[in-house]
């Protein structure tokens, strides 16, 4: 009961990482690695904390402490999602009206068959428990997912909402893993420029103030929900440009 056994971890797991951001409870870092393991994923990441683990960690990963020894800990989301590819934000919270701009999620079965056989790493983010993840957060991610629960109770523990996606990940990835060039995904770095030059469009494109932050973050959705190629970026980063720089030149 309980044991581990010599088997190969699963390729999909070199691609992605679990983020948890601030987690507040030490038994909720330790089961996270344990279910991490569950799922052969082992690339932990933690923001806000400090080693060495308390024994409350260490006890309830079992027998996870590897997840534990390799993860790696960062003083910012930023910095811990600095080399991905793709960042997927996770949340409960279900707003409507004025506020659905940062709610546009996808189901968690969607992921793994939308980002398998690309190259590129995958960060799945999971914020602090009782909150969540905040709106600066929320913004800085390409994806959004939530997992369908009772909406009369609809926020999961932290430990609980990863085990489901570990395991929707497992269910639904394949072992056929592809290296051609053209399934990459965009590159974390090329991703800030087209980040910067979007910024630069709506900033410079005759609107209401008010507007521009909204216009802004659905049109980085919208590119990014489609999951384009470095090649598609490149084109897309064309157009954006000239047109930014067509606003600059013809402002008053």
């Amino acid at each position: 009961m309980g044991e581990r056994r010599d088997a190969p971890h699963p390729q999909f797991s070199d691609n992605l990482c679990i983020v948890l951001v601030d987690p507040l409870h030490d038994g909720n870092i330790g089961a996270v690695a344990r279910t991490m393991l569950n799922f052969g994923i082992r690339d932990l990441r933690v923001v806000g904390r400090q080693k060495p683990w308390s024994e409350e960690v260490r006890n309830r990963a079992k027998n996870a402490q590897n997840v534990l020894e390799e993860a790696t800990l960062h003083a910012s989301f930023d910095e811990a999602v600095s080399d991905c590819s793709v960042v997927v934000g996770t949340s409960g919270k279900r707003e409507g009206g004025d506020k659905t701009e940062l709610r546009h999620f996808v189901m968690p079965e969607e992921l793994p068959r939308r980002l398998d056989s690309i190259e590129g790493r995958v960060a799945l983010v999971f914020g602090p428990e009782g909150k969540g993840l905040v709106n600066n957060q929320l913004r800085a991610c390409d994806l959004l997912v939530t997992i369908p629960t009772w909406e009369g109770y609809p926020i999961l523990n932290l430990s609980h909402a990863v085990t489901i996606l570990c395991y929707v990940w497992f269910e639904n990835s394949t072992e056929d893993s592809k290296s051609d060039a053209e399934e990459r995904l965009i590159s974390p770095k090329l991703k800030v420029r087209l980040k910067s030059e979007v910024k630069r469009l709506i900033a410079s494109m005759p609107t209401k103030d008010h507007r521009r932050r909204g216009i802004e973050e659905t049109l980085l959705r919208v590119i990014m929900r489609g999951l384009p190629k470095e090649d598609e970026i490149h084109r897309l980063l064309a157009v954006v440009t000239e047109a930014a720089d067509a606003f600059e030149r013809n402002s008053p």
